[in-house]
């Protein structure tokens, strides 16, 4: 049976994907900054009582998939690089370092991929699991040349189209 105050914890890490007139993400990042922010609370509050490994555990059943759903629309924005400066701070709480210490050595040791390096893996994903709905090479000319098999990208005319993630 759930109480309503574990049901208020639980609504508060619910994750959705919001979406403005200008599709510039940042009422979405500005959305998910406070729910990574209590992440980070919660992992800096059991991090003296449990171990690295669960504290992996945490920090992926709560921060990362919090950070990474629908990472490949709104993770090349500018906006990103708030929940970049979260996922910091979250290494810096689980490795207990200082701020002037070089965080790519961290990310490395653990085993974390950078915000950035997510965005591609998840953008990568998107694109393979979703390869029939893109046009190669070979179904637009007749030309047999080395890039018969790669996707056709289409001349984009509105920055926006730019940016998406077709």
């Amino acid at each position: 049976m759930i109480f309503k105050s574990q049901l208020s914890v639980i609504s508060d890490f619910l994750v959705s994907i919001h979406i403005d007139g200008t599709i510039n993400w940042k009422h979405h990042v500005e959305h998910i900054i406070p729910k990574l922010s209590r992440a980070c609370y919660i992992m800096r509050s059991i991090k003296p009582y449990v171990s690295i490994n669960k504290f992996n555990i945490v920090y992926y059943s709560y921060f990362h998939s919090i950070m990474a759903y629908g990472l490949p629309f709104w993770g090349n924005s500018s906006h990103s690089i708030k929940a970049f400066r979260m996922q910091k701070y979250t290494i810096c709480i689980k490795m207990g370092c200082k701020n002037w210490e070089s965080y790519r050595k961290l990310f490395r040791k653990l085993k974390i991929l950078p915000l950035a390096s997510q965005y591609i893996l998840s953008f990568m994903l998107f694109v393979i699991n979703n390869k029939n709905q893109f046009t190669t090479i070979s179904e637009i000319q007749n030309k047999n040349t080395r890039q018969l098999n790669h996707f056709h990208q289409p001349r984009p005319n509105l920055s926006k189209y730019l940016k998406g993630t077709s």
